[in-house]
């Protein structure tokens, strides 16, 4: 395949999934990450795409919501990695909080059966992985439930979770920053967000290295409020670095 076909190719992907990263992209080609970076680098300059840490989005989407079909397929053996790690940042026993994302998602799912939790989650998807779990206290939080991500969201989730005092949070993000902290596309998933965090003793981030260094509409915290972010070794030890010393302990897996 020729440079301008491939190209024409990436950005046919980054249109379809939202974004695109380097690693992948490097796969499906058959070529190196150094050759995607070209051609990334030149659909950039053409004002095609724009570039985010570890890949590219497509240029004037910068808060473009990925469905929830696209964010299951999109870095999934990062995600897998990233949810077995998040096993051992769960209490013995207490009460645990699960944002909407699809790495939390995949956390729940992965919870040992011999597990007895409560649990509260406004995710539909996470809500029905737990329904069947012999050892789990589930909790559904209401609300208007958004469709690209089946969460539901305003009035009635702020509500219930402002009378919520759990002892683990585990969150989810669609871009984290050192210095631009916690976004999403969504101003109603970033309300949500923002209670959730101060609905627990403890927040622990589950987010994959291809969200780092992304900006989006709604900024909902600081990863200074983050106690732990568990993430994989896409996210170099420099970055990780950076992000410990405003306070947040980085595990990478």
């Amino acid at each position: 395949m020729y440079a301008p076909e491939r190209q024409q190719a990436i950005l046919r992907l980054a249109r379809e999934r939202g974004r695109v990263d380097v690693l992948s992209l490097a796969g499906e080609f058959d070529v190196t990450a150094e050759t995607v970076r070209r051609d990334l680098k030149a659909l950039d300059r053409a004002g095609l795409v724009r570039r985010v840490h570890g890949g590219a989005i497509p240029a004037g989407r910068l808060d473009f919501e990925p469905d929830l079909s696209a964010r299951e397929s999109a870095a999934a053996g990062e995600k897998d990695r990233i949810a077995r790690a998040a096993v051992d940042e769960l209490p013995s026993e207490g009460s645990v909080l699960f944002d909407a994302g699809t790495t939390t998602a995949r956390l729940a799912a992965a919870i040992p059966p011999d597990a007895v939790l409560t649990v509260v989650t406004h995710a539909l998807p996470t809500a029905a992985r737990l329904a069947d779990h012999p050892g789990i206290e589930l909790h559904i939080v209401g609300g208007r439930v958004r469709h690209r991500t089946r969460a539901a969201v305003d009035a009635w989730a702020l509500r219930a979770y402002g009378e919520v005092n759990a002892d683990v949070l585990f969150l989810a993000t669609n871009g984290f920053c050192a210095d631009g902290g916690l976004t999403t596309p969504d101003l109603a998933e970033a309300a949500v967000k923002r209670t959730v965090i101060a609905a627990a003793r403890r927040v622990v981030l589950l987010a994959d290295s291809s969200k780092f260094g992304q900006g989006h509409f709604a900024r909902f915290g600081d990863l200074a409020q983050v106690d732990l972010l568990v993430t994989d070794t896409g996210l170099s030890a420099e970055d990780a670095r950076t992000i410990e010393a405003q306070g947040t302990h980085v595990k990478r897996v």
